[in-house]
């Protein structure tokens, strides 16, 4: 089968929603599902999380994947 011009541009403009697609059929998950962990921070680090929060109005889950997701 040969791919048209508007088949191919859909490919490429929809290229993660096709990325996501085929990983649900292999995990039947997506990767915007999110679930809750439990873990263990220092008192400093807590602190400054809870000051980053404070500055930013932002939730510490929220300031917590966008360092992880910068890394």
């Amino acid at each position: 089968m040969q791919l048209t011009k508007t088949d191919k541009k859909i490919l490429k403009k929809y290229k993660k929603v096709f990325e996501m697609l085929e990983n649900y059929d292999k995990t039947r998950e997506f990767p915007f599902h999110k679930k809750r962990i439990d873990i263990t921070l220092s008192v400093k680090a807590i602190e400054k999380l809870k000051k980053l929060k404070e500055k930013t109005g932002k939730p510490i889950s929220h300031i917590i994947e966008e360092q992880i997701q910068r890394s």
